[in-house]
């Protein structure tokens, strides 16, 4: 990937804007070729419906700003645990007079068909659901959500940052009208990302100056960025079945041997054979925070929740809506996996992992008070 970004950093250094000399036309067959590739890789019907963005926070902004501003409706739909982009956009269409939904979900983080059915309103603009949780991995049942606000005439607008690269996504199958997503989140760059837009779909630009992307987002695009986005997209898509599959069977076996190895670990969401994504791990040991492992556990990469929420000392508003209680949201660690874990490092993780749980918990134990009128799971301040 970085071979092909090179050419393009160097003697290709051309503004693909600039219609009028070789260098600028060079880049813009880069731009155009990438568009190409993208579009094959989502089943986009036609090249011209990708728009190029600095990443999926900038195109979920466009596209439930871009939506409201071109629409006449007033309402918009949206899931609890979506992705602080999609949430605190709505909360700041809401401050300009935007009605927003927020719909509940169960105890696996999937939105109920009906539910989404009986939010829809006359004025309702647009439906945002994301493809798959950032931290617990439930995957949406994207299909029937669309046929859903379609049959009511509603735009549907998702959020596939953790989806693309991992599983297969096809908007022409799914039906959505939006698509959000980043280069980082599959191997590629930082700061580049795009935003699908069925031809047809009305959207108001949220950037001016120079008109470029179809005069839906202005801006000089990063050449480079560009190109290595789409040699990132193409090589995840080499092989997916069968690394989805490796990745799920690592994923299975962590799971395994953190259970069998820590009494008291709980996996939160969906349950690992269906509806979520190959790569996530939630899990949450009884007795013990999660802010006191990661020190414990800092030669591994874990997380207490969405890298984009860290700024934000809050309980995870994902594991809150699925109802779980405060201490085992407070114990969750969120494991991530992909094309480079090996069978090795599953042993390795685990095995430090239940070592630094047990040790915390031996720690723990002399300060622990005991509430007897309370649960199991909020006996251990």
């Amino acid at each position: 990937m970085l071979d092909a970004m090179l050419p393009y950093f160097r003697e290709d250094f051309g503004n693909a804007s600039s219609s009028t000399h070789r260098f600028g036309w060079r880049a813009e067959a880069a731009v155009e070729l990438a568009r190409e590739e993208l579009a094959q890789a989502i089943g986009a019907a036609d090249p011209g419906e990708l728009l190029f963005t600095s990443g999926a926070t900038e195109s979920d902004n466009l596209a439930l700003q871009g939506v409201v501003a071109a629409a006449r409706g007033r309402h918009l739909v949206t899931v609890e645990t979506e992705h602080p982009a999609v949430l605190d956009t709505c909360q700041a269409l809401e401050r300009r007079g935007v009605q927003v939904t927020r719909l509940p979900v169960d105890a696996e983080g999937l939105v109920a068909p009906a539910a989404l059915a009986a939010a829809i309103q006359d004025d309702t603009a647009l439906v945002s659901v994301m493809a798959a949780n950032s931290e617990v991995g439930s995957l949406a049942p994207l299909a029937e959500l669309t046929r859903i606000a379609h049959a009511r005439g509603v735009l549907f607008h998702c959020d596939a940052a953790q989806a693309l690269g991992k599983i297969p996504l096809d908007v022409a199958q799914l039906g959505v009208d939006l698509l959000s997503f980043s280069g980082h989140k599959l191997y590629g760059p930082k700061g580049i990302g795009g935003l699908y837009l069925r031809r047809g779909v009305r959207l108001a630009p949220l950037l001016h100056g120079g008109g470029h992307e179809r005069g839906l987002r202005s801006g000089t695009l990063p050449v480079p960025l560009v190109v290595g986005l789409a040699c990132a997209v193409k090589l995840a898509a080499l092989g997916l079945d069968e690394e989805r599959a490796r990745v799920a069977g690592l994923r299975d076996a962590l799971w395994s041997k953190l259970s069998a190895g820590v009494p008291g670990a709980r996996l939160n969401g969906p349950p690992l054979a269906a509806k979520r994504l190959p790569g996530n791990l939630n899990v949450s040991f009884d007795g013990v925070r999660a802010d006191a492992l990661l020190p414990r556990l800092a030669g591994i990469a874990l997380s207490t929740g969405s890298a984009c929420a860290t700024a934000r000392p809050e309980p995870s508003h994902v594991l809150r809506a699925l109802g779980l209680p405060l201490p085992r949201i407070e114990g969750a660690l969120r494991f991530g996996l992909g094309r480079t874990t090996t069978a090795q490092e599953i042993e390795f993780v685990a095995g430090r992992v239940a070592e630094e749980v047990r040790a915390a918990r031996q720690e723990a134990s002399p300060r622990a008070k005991v509430n007897t009128g309370a649960s199991s799971e909020r006996e251990v301040k």
